[in-house]
């Protein structure tokens, strides 16, 4: 008599179901290698020195998170205004300003930094609003948009942004600008405001607690399997 009989059925199921959950396994600690090296190469270039922005940008994704430098005046008239709290909770805006580049590149949207609810418009932080020709210095961003078709829009009218929506900025504001923001560093302000520095690098790397969240499933459905398999035999021993 066979020691091991599942059953037709239970392996038509079970067998299929063990090789999806150990290929999530896979694909999920592939994914963490591949994290590790994304995290290390946003680490070389926050570490490498600051250099000029070039007049236009053709690769993207190689400046991402690169510490730029730039010289050129800013437009306060056509400030944008993105929704964002501070680590600790604090309602604001980030302050996107046009910085019209003095070597002729194209206009770069600068976050200038955070300000408090109470100071969103220009009048109210007037000692920020710098005039003249600028040297800035400042850490490359991409644009991002909205993960999930059900979260709510930015809306033009009020010059309320909820997300980096770059092209629909500009659009906004009848520019034509370069395809990245720059986040300025924490440099003093006159008045305080807008506050630098907010830059925040969060790449979260979970993929091995899944990975083996999805190989101990595996595991345990094959468990289940084999013990079923071995009852199974066993019960039609005895019947037999």
């Amino acid at each position: 008599m066979k020691k091991f009989s599942p059953g037709i059925l239970p392996t038509l199921i079970t067998v299929p179901v063990i090789v999806i959950l150990l290929a999530l396994s896979l694909w999920q600690a592939n994914r963490y290698f591949w994290k590790v090296d994304l995290l290390e190469g946003v680490q070389q270039q926050l570490a490498a020195d600051p250099v000029v922005l070039p007049e236009a940008i053709k690769d993207v994704e190689a400046w991402i998170y690169r510490r730029v430098t730039l010289t050129g005046t800013y437009d306060h008239s056509r400030e944008i205004h993105l929704f964002a709290h501070t680590e600790k909770g604090r309602k604001g805006f980030q302050i996107i300003t046009p910085f019209v580049r003095q070597d002729g590149g194209q206009t770069v949207l600068v976050n200038r930094g955070w300000v408090p609810e109470g100071l969103k418009e220009p009048a109210s932080r007037q000692e920020g609003l710098i005039e003249g020709a600028q040297a800035i210095s400042g850490i490359v961003r991409k644009p991002w948009f909205k993960s999930m078709s059900f979260l709510p829009e930015s809306n033009e009218e009020t010059n309320v942004w909820l997300y980096g929506e770059l092209d629909r900025m500009a659009a906004h504001l009848g520019l034509e600008v370069a395809p990245v923001f720059v986040e300025l560093d924490d440099s003093p302000v006159p008045g305080g405001w807008p506050k630098g520095g907010q830059t925040r690098v969060s790449v979260p790397n979970n993929h091995i607690e899944y990975a083996i969240t999805w190989f101990g499933l595996a595991m345990a459905m094959a468990a289940i399997y084999g013990l079923y398999g071995v009852r199974r035999a066993s019960r039609r021993k005895d019947d037999a």
